[in-house]
């Protein structure tokens, strides 16, 4: 029997990023976990209104998702924790312009260099919806056929309701291989 806990954002874990925007010459950074896919070449970047790097995106229309693994997680932690209008975070990563002008953490095990192609507002929030421009991967996490490993990459998740960082798991099965009807009165333990 499922309990009703009435309206709760329980589509968690996610992977958590680090968004990067150009402030003038130099970046500005902030940690985020509200992230989506609305299509194969669309993401969501979602921001409470009150962050100083929204208003660095809407004047560049350009930002950075870098996904965090764990040896990245303590700054990234921090520069969630600080505020860019009172600190300067542009120096907590070694970074590079990438082909777009955004800023790419060197770091990071893979970066999304986005265009801002619409701004969708909730009350508190400014949702980014991007088309993903260029696509930067550490090649050790690379596969012989050049797709993305995450058998390797192992990004950090980030858990909302408990505000927890969570480690990527093991591979249980192929999308689509189940190809046998299944028991409905079957359950998997």
């Amino acid at each position: 029997m499922k309990k009703n806990i009435g309206s709760k954002l329980a589509l968690y874990p996610t992977p958590i990023t680090v968004i990067g925007a150009m402030n003038g010459d130099r970046p500005t950074w902030t940690l985020v976990g509200h992230i989506g896919i609305i299509g194969h070449n669309r993401v969501l970047i979602s921001l409470a209104t009150s962050h100083f790097i929204n208003g660095k995106i809407k004047e560049t229309k350009k930002l950075s998702i870098n996904l965090v693994d764990e040896a990245l997680l303590p700054r990234a932690d921090y520069v969630g924790s600080v505020s860019g209008r009172k600190t300067d975070k542009s120096d907590v990563f070694a970074w590079e312009r990438g082909e777009s002008g955004t800023p790419v953490i060197s770091d990071s095990p893979l970066t999304l260099e986005c265009s801002v192609v619409d701004v969708y507002e909730t009350p508190n929030f400014e949702s980014f919806i991007c088309a993903i421009d260029n696509t930067y991967v550490a090649e050790e996490h690379l596969d012989a056929d050049g797709k993305i490993d995450y058998n390797t990459l192992k990004p950090v998740l980030f858990e909302f309701p408990t505000y927890q960082y969570l480690r990527t798991g093991d591979v249980i099965g192929k999308c689509l291989s189940f190809k046998e009807a299944p028991n409905p009165q079957e359950r998997i333990e």
